[in-house]
């Protein structure tokens, strides 16, 4: 089985992980990861003021300081592992990364707003739900 987890470096994401662990059935031998992280995308009145190797440098690293304790804590579990970053609106990026890797299973850490809350800000959880067509497991 395919499971992505969908990682955005929050207490939440921690949570999640911690979920997994303690739950066999998710962790089977021959199960694997495939941790989902995207970095929000610079306004382009602002991106557009940096060098074009500063704007990659630091997406890469703000992608890195969301995967690296995931992917650390993933190797001490011994999970199979891959991880897929990229830049844009994480909602919407996020929906195409699940749609082209197809797994069986997203999970993610749900932050948990009220419905008036993520009418007013969007929800990437309420995105994704809504875009794929890939069992979501939210935990929260």
């Amino acid at each position: 089985m395919k499971i992505g987890l969908a990682v955005d470096g929050s207490p939440y994401t921690k949570r999640m992980l911690s979920y997994i662990a303690a739950h066999g059935e998710l962790v089977a031998p021959d199960n694997e990861f495939v941790a989902l992280h995207v970095t929000d995308e610079l306004p382009p009145h602002a991106a557009g003021f940096l060098p074009h190797d500063a704007l990659r440098q630091y997406y890469a690293d703000e992608g890195e300081k969301v995967l690296k304790p995931v992917r650390e804590f993933a190797q001490m579990q011994g999970w199979r592992w891959r991880e897929r970053h990229a830049v844009g609106r994480p909602g919407d990026t996020l929906a195409e990364i699940v749609a082209a890797e197809k797994p069986d299973l997203l999970v993610m850490g749900s932050h948990g707003h009220g419905a008036f809350t993520s009418a007013l800000l969007g929800s990437v959880a309420g995105r994704l739900l809504a875009q794929t067509r890939v069992p979501v497991l939210l935990i929260r």
